[in-house]
């Protein structure tokens, strides 16, 4: 890869993706609200819907968050309990196993929508588009496994993707890190900050929603309370009701 593009890439590129990603969205919700769905296709074709939805749901939401765990948790936070190593076994056993369950959820869902005419003529291009970078960005994240066992000895890959990611969120970026790693990883890096891009201008932003249901766990109950007629009004409704 090019120095200047691969400097770009890993130091700029990130930036950028995070900001389309925070203010697109703010600016769809602002100003197209009534876009702001999941655009479900369930009452046109519920059967492979449910297994594929699910198993989707359950494998993606497992890898981001351990993704955002692995890669933003410094190492001497989990160092007096689990070694690098150790950890990086658990990562690779814990996401192929999480990945292979996405894997299958989300190519029922890409082959259930291209192979049911209703639905893919209600689906817009950004709908075929996110399906599709989403299933090569699980294959690139399976197709790296194998670096990773390989690299369990000395966990230096995970520890590598581990520190740049950190220098992102400090704003001190390091790409020249990545100059060794894998091809593999670097597309799939660059995939997924892509998807950041991306996420603003389709179905995606549907989990934002996703997130704010959870301040419902803290909301104070509503209090119904009947209305109670005194007076004339009270009379004119008996009335009524005679």
């Amino acid at each position: 890869m090019n120095l200047a593009l691969h400097t770009f890439l890993f130091s700029v590129y990130p930036y950028l993706c995070l900001a389309v990603f925070l203010i697109g969205s703010l600016v769809r919700f602002d100003r197209d609200q009534y876009t702001w769905k999941s655009d479900s296709s369930q009452l046109l074709r519920a059967s492979q819907l449910r297994w594929g939805s699910n198993l989707f749901h359950i494998g993606i939401l497992f890898l981001l968050l351990g993704h955002s765990v692995g890669l933003l948790t410094p190492h001497f936070a989990y160092a007096p309990f689990i070694s690098a190593q150790h950890k990086q076994m658990l990562a690779i056993v814990s996401g192929g196993v999480a990945g292979s369950i996405c894997f299958v959820g989300l190519t029922l869902l890409l082959h259930r929508r291209i192979t049911d005419p209703r639905i893919r003529a209600t689906s817009r291009r950004s709908d075929m588009a996110v399906l599709i970078i989403l299933w090569l960005q699980l294959c690139l994240g399976l197709a790296s496994l194998p670096w990773s066992f390989a690299d369990r000895g000395d966990a230096a890959t995970m520890l590598t993707l581990a520190d740049w990611a950190q220098h992102l969120l400090t704003m001190r970026p390091e790409p020249s890190a990545l100059l060794a790693v894998p091809v593999v990883f670097k597309l799939h890096l660059v995939l997924g900050m892509t998807l950041f891009v991306l996420f603003p201008f389709t179905r995606l932003v549907h989990i934002w929603s996703g997130f704010a249901s959870l301040a419902y766990m803290w909301r104070p109950y509503q209090l119904v309370r009947s209305r109670r007629l005194h007076g004339p009004r009270r009379a004119a409704r008996a009335r009524r009701e005679i």
